[in-house]
Parts: C-alpha cells; structure tokens; sequence
C-alpha cells in the first residue's frame, strides 16, 4: 500500500488513483528565460524518481510537465537581446533538455506549452466570467478571490488575514488586493493574442490549470511542485480550476522541501546562485542525482562541497558492489545451490521488502536507498567465486532494479574515457615488465583523471574516485 502525504489535508493517505491502474501526474516545469537552477533540480529529479517508482509498481502513468513560455521575465530578456520571446523560449527549452538529461529526467508523457494552449485558456477564463468569479477591467480579467469560499485552503492560509497584510494600493484595478490576473491587456511591443476582453496574454496561474486539464482532466491524481509553488501558484489554481469545473482538481497535492546552500538560502544577493549548467562544470551528473535522494522529498536539502563528496563516495562504494556482481554473475558455476546462496537469496528478499516499504512510506528514498547498500554489502561480503551463479544474478538483478528507479549506476565500464584506459594499458604493460616504478607513475596520472586503479587476482580494475 502507497502512502502520500497530501499537503492539502496535511497527513499521509493511502494513495488510490481515480482509475484502477492508472495515474495521473501534473508537475510544474520551468519558465524558459534562463537555465534553471540547482533548486529546480530537485523536483525534477524526485518527481521523476516517483514516476519510475509507481511505473514499477505496474501503473500507467500519464506524467505532463510544462513550460511557461511566455512571462514578464521572458518579455524583458527578450527585449534585451533584441529577439522574440519565442526565440528565447526555443532556446531554453533546448538547453534544458541538455540538463535534464544529463541529470537523467526522463522526458514526461508531455510537455505542453502554454503558448500552445491559448484557446483552452480563454474557454476556462471564459467559464469563471459565466459563472461570477472572474470580471473583466481594462481588457484584462481577474479572479476574485472573495467569490470561492475555500480560498486558502491548499496552503491553510486565512483569507482575512491575508486581505489584512496586503497592500490595497498595489493594484487599484482590483477589486481585492487577493485578486489574480487570469489575462493581461496588451501592452506595447508584447506578444499577444486575440480574446473575448481583446487582445493580450494569459497570467500565470491560469495556464497550469488550463493545461493539465488538456491532458488529465478536470480531475486527476497527483499534483505536484516545489514548496515555494504552495502559494499562491498553487492555491490560486486550486481556486480557478474548482471555480470553473465545480468539483475538486487534485486528489493528491506534493511538495518538495527548500534546497540550500552551504546552510544558506540560495539568494543572487548571497552570490550563492548556481544554475545546473554550473554545478555540472565541477560535479558529475549522477552525484547530483545521489545528493538528491538522500534526503526525504519534504525535507530540507544542503548542497554543499562535503555533502557532494559524500554522494561520490557513496556511487563509488555501489559501483565496485556491482562491478563484483555483474562478473561474478558471468563467472560463477550454474549448479545446486549451496544453504550459503540460499541465505543470500533470503537476504535479498528481504532487500527487496525494505526498499518497497521505504518507497511506500510517502516515497522515501532515504529509507528505500538502506536497501541498495544493504545489497552492496552482500555483494562484497556474502559472494565468492564459489558461489551458484543462481544467487548471483538474483542479487545483480535486485540491485540494477533499484537503480533503474533511482536512475542511478548508469555508468558501464565501456565508459571509461580514452585517456585514461591508454594509460590503464600501459600500466599493465610495465606490470609485466616488472617496471615497478612507471607502474606507480601511472597509478598516480590515471588517480589525477579522477580513476582509481584496484589489482584484483582477475587482473587490473578501474573505478572513479
């Protein structure tokens, strides 16, 4: 049995999806006017983990994530380099491909954009109109807060309270000072398209609702985003979206906790800003990923130099458990099984039981990676070359399983790189040449390339540090 914790009714709940088998999943993607940062990451990456998690459980998931491409921000950078905003949105959603990628996001079911989706947007602005909860001024329509009674009760904010701290005077187009724009009158030299209140553009908050209704329906399973997006992103579409449908949106709302740096708040203020593109100039992609899932989803998240070298070590230390595994699955004896590979397919069974509890206890990935370890530290103490080929591929197969749902072990050894296999080659060379001295030489040039070189009975192994 799953268990989420909804942030809506702030509790863990058994997780049952509208339809038998099925799951539908909205996550809030980036705005295209930059590479996205480092904090960004983080919910691509657990959200994806999630999806791979529930594909092995055997449900088809619908996973839908957008781009926002077309805001404020991307209209000033626009302006700024001289070229459209679709231009610039073209160009960044590119480069965040070649990020996501490399962070081993896989690409969602779909990826709408909401430039794309501007008749479903007017429709469901249309439908508020109708029905009392939105009204036009100027060429632009807001949603009006005081008309949905439930306003506030996603992030458990009180509406009076917030109509008391806000400024009356930020907008004297509003109504309420709670009002959101659901269309922008045009404005000089901004993209724009025709609509009922004339020609402009749609807010923010309208094109998420819009958009995953386009693919999952007026009702669907998961929503999901980083902790920031809980107000007033998100409760602003749930009152757009349950305002115009008259039914609940989401059965299941997830956040994800602040990531920080160097126990900081990431701030450009700080200087401590780092895009993805940054980070992947000195870490490699998969350590990443590991600093990611070792921490609970809901959780705060440091991202720092002692925090990354622990991700590294920790690949490393599963990366020479499955290299151990993967040969001695091809080199063992296939014969009867001695009570010794008995017990390490018990164990492994019981590897298997911890990771599933862990994933089901709202997806935690810190729970469910004790699993991956307990494996490695099967691997490295309970196989030898004595062992029933049998419970070596049991254990191979178990811990490739894992991975393939954390996204993590990617690496073979074809990958080693050029440089750094010539001078393994070389090494071996002056072994057999008893050049004990140009052996230790190149010991140390193959370590600066970030490889270590381990002597094993099987002959010379390579590992990253």
């Amino acid at each position: 049995m799953i268990q989420i914790y909804n942030s809506q009714s702030r509790k863990k709940e058994e997780f049952v999806p509208l339809q038998a088998g099925k799951v539908g999943m909205y996550c809030c993607g980036p705005t295209v006017y930059d590479y996205f940062h480092i904090g960004n990451a983080r919910p691509f990456i657990m959200f994806d983990v999630f999806r791979r998690y529930l594909e092995s459980c055997g449900f088809e998931v619908t996973y839908v994530q957008n781009f926002t491409d077309v805001d404020d921000k991307m209209i000033d950078r626009a302006r700024r380099e001289g070229i459209t905003v679709r231009e610039l949105g073209d160009r960044f959603i590119a480069e965040y491909w070649r990020d996501a990628n490399a962070l081993g996001v896989r690409p969602a079911t779909v990826h709408p954009r909401a430039t794309e989706h501007i008749p479903q947007i007017i429709r469901m602005i249309q439908g508020l109109v109708d029905a009392g909860i939105a009204y036009e001024h100027k060429g632009s329509v807001y949603y009006h807060t005081p008309a949905f009674p439930e306003y506030g009760k996603l992030s458990g904010q009180n509406l009076e309270e917030l109509e008391s701290g806000a400024r009356v005077d930020v907008d004297e187009e509003k109504r309420n000072p709670l009002d959101f724009a659901l269309w922008k009158a045009e404005k000089p030299g901004e993209p724009s398209w025709d609509s009922p209140w004339g020609k402009g553009r749609p807010g923010w908050h309208i094109e998420c609702s819009a958009m995953s209704m386009a693919y999952l329906g007026e009702r669907f399973d998961i929503h999901c985003g980083g902790q920031d997006l809980l107000f007033p992103h998100h409760e602003n579409e749930v009152a757009q979206s349950e305002g115009f449908t008259g039914h609940p949106f989401v059965n299941y709302w997830m956040h994800n906790g602040f990531l920080n740096i160097d126990n900081a708040k990431m701030s450009k203020s700080l200087g401590n800003f780092f895009t993805v593109r940054d980070i992947l100039k000195e870490y490699e992609p998969e350590d990443v990923r590991m600093l990611m899932l070792s921490a609970h989803y809901r959780s705060p998240l440091n991202f720092s130099r002692e925090m990354m070298a622990q991700a590294r070590a920790s690949l490393t230390r599963l990366y020479t458990a499955l290299e151990r595994v993967r040969e001695l699955a091809q080199t063992c004896q296939m014969k009867d099984m001695a009570q010794a590979d008995l017990d390490v397919l018990e164990q492994v069974e019981a590897a298997r039981e911890t990771f599933r509890r862990g994933m089901n206890n709202d997806f935690n990935t810190a729970e469910a990676m004790g699993a991956l370890f307990d494996l490695a530290y099967l691997a490295n103490t309970a196989l030898s070359p004595d062992s029933a080929r049998q419970a070596c591929q049991a254990l191979l197969k178990a811990m490739e399983d894992m991975a393939a749902i954390f996204g993590i072990l990617t690496q073979s050894a074809q990958q080693v790189p050029e440089e750094v296999h010539t001078l393994a080659q070389q090494r071996v060379q002056a072994r057999k040449n008893r050049d004990w001295a140009q052996s230790d030489a190149l010991r140390a040039q193959i370590a600066q390339l970030g490889w270590l070189v381990e002597d094993t009975p099987q002959g010379q192994k390579l590992r990253r540090a």
